[in-house]
């Protein structure tokens, strides 16, 4: 796993062993942000269900000026870490050891630019996270990764974004 573009391009990460792990693949992860583009540059980024890391720091090597990384896992949480002080990032992120559904229904209407989300698969919290936000808008954008299987709420505004058995669901907060 590495850093696909910007100012730490080519810097590689560490990934979270075990068998229910399920990292963002590099080919995706540049697609995903590849289409957020410009939106990045200066954005104060939430990024839900963090695993290593590798969604954050990429946002961050292409111009968010911040990262809060939420992520529960003991195991997770130690090569997030891990991976922050390797790419020296440390004054630019915040870590929160916390189920990421519970930090999101805490959140007020605006409160970060940018979410990301890879929640693990098969259990139903993308379209969950979805419901969430569309009730708080706790940020200007929502990007969720699920599998194509998960079934979505249909509401005026979803677009999704296609790659394989991977989908990537995008949420506007209303202006």
């Amino acid at each position: 796993m590495r850093i696909i573009a910007g100012s730490w391009k080519g810097r590689r990460l560490k990934g979270v062993r075990g068998r229910d792990v399920r990292p963002t693949t590099d080919r995706i992860r540049e697609s995903w942000m590849g289409a957020i583009g410009q939106d990045l540059i200066g954005a104060h980024v939430l990024d839900l269900f963090a695993g290593s890391g590798a969604l954050g720091l990429e946002a961050l090597s292409r111009g968010a000026s911040s990262v809060v990384f939420v992520e529960r896992s003991r195991r997770a949480l130690a090569t997030l870490r891990a991976n922050v002080q390797l790419l020296d990032a440390e004054s630019r992120v915040t870590v929160i050891a916390n189920d990421a559904t519970s930090f999101a229904k805490s959140l007020t209407s605006g409160a970060y630019d940018l979410a990301l989300a890879d929640p693990p698969y098969g259990r139903e919290l993308a379209s969950y996270l979805i419901e969430i936000f569309r009730k708080s808008e706790f940020a200007s954008q929502l990007w969720v990764e699920h599998p194509r299987t998960d079934l979505m709420p249909e509401f005026p505004g979803l677009r999704q974004r296609k790659y394989g058995h991977t989908v990537i669901s995008i949420v506007e907060a209303n202006p």
